[in-house]
């Protein structure tokens, strides 16, 4: 089972998504599950998680009305309003579809470094559990000390860390990352997605040599066990195309054992978000 967890999907326009600026022309148009089916194919992949893009209702809203047409999209994390008095309302519409299996807050924005540890966050967190919903952590870096302080606190709750905390690849520094990478691991209920490496590297001269270093450290830190992969598709494509994208876990991975690679391809995201099986 091949199953890419982690991709995105948008109509665009320029004020709902203001975050794609004046260097990302290639992803200033539409991208939908059709779109996405054709890259997928070739290689050999069932289908997809889809992630939020906006922070919106309406954003979660259209993601899992696109999971309800389309039974390639296994799941949506989507977004709710973590911090809001209305969370329980708004867990109460969303939580008992299907589909929905997670929830993303975009972090990495806020202005506040420890925004993980607001009092309204936490609670909000809190009450993904009793849902059974994953919570993926979008961090930089400089974010990890705060989040390993975030999972501590909720040893019940399944975080996944979203495309390995942005390592500074175009940069060629692995440290602090590797060490706060290596601590955030140390806690069993935090998975890891093999996503968002390429615009992480210089998007016009990247090289597999150069990803290596921060797929071996993310690797030796979760075990293929608690990895899986994704593209972060579309945007991904302003660097490399999907299959050269998939390339570069494809290729690490070769000489991992078949159930190891299986983890990866697929049945980690599979057991996490408690997917049901492939259609």
């Amino acid at each position: 089972m091949k199953l890419d967890a982690h991709q995105h999907f948008w109509r665009y326009s320029p004020r709902e998504y203001a975050w794609i600026g004046g260097d990302m022309a290639a992803l200033r148009r539409d991208f939908l599950p059709d779109d996405l089916a054709r890259e997928q194919l070739p290689l050999g992949f069932c289908g997809s998680i889809a992630v939020q893009a906006r922070q919106s209702l309406a954003e979660t809203e259209w993601l899992l009305r696109l999971a309800d047409e389309n039974e390639r999209i296994r799941g949506v994390i989507g977004w709710l309003d973590l911090c809001s008095p209305e969370l329980s309302a708004q867990l109460e519409h969303f939580a008992p579809h299907a589909k929905l299996r997670g929830v993303r807050h975009i972090v990495q924005d806020e202005s506040d470094d420890a925004f993980m540890l607001r009092d309204d966050f936490l609670r909000g967190i809190a009450q993904l559990t009793q849902w059974g919903l994953t919570y993926d952590i979008l961090i930089f870096p400089r974010h990890l000390p705060v989040a390993c302080g975030l999972v501590q606190r909720f040893p019940e709750q399944r975080f996944v860390l979203d495309h390995m905390a942005k390592p500074r690849i175009r940069d060629g520094l692995t440290e602090p990352w590797a060490a706060d990478i290596r601590a955030l691991a140390a806690f069993p209920n935090v998975l890891c997605k093999a996503s968002g490496m390429v615009t992480e590297a210089d998007w016009e001269r990247w090289t597999p040599g150069a990803i290596r270093p921060y797929l071996d450290v993310a690797f030796d830190a979760f075990g293929a066990e608690r990895i899986m992969i994704g593209s972060d598709w579309p945007v991904c494509a302003l660097a490399a195309s999907y299959a050269d994208t998939i390339g570069i876990v494809m290729d690490y991975i070769c000489g991992l054992s078949p159930a190891e690679q299986g983890q990866v391809w697929g049945r980690t995201a599979q057991s996490c978000y408690h997917l049901r099986e492939e259609p």
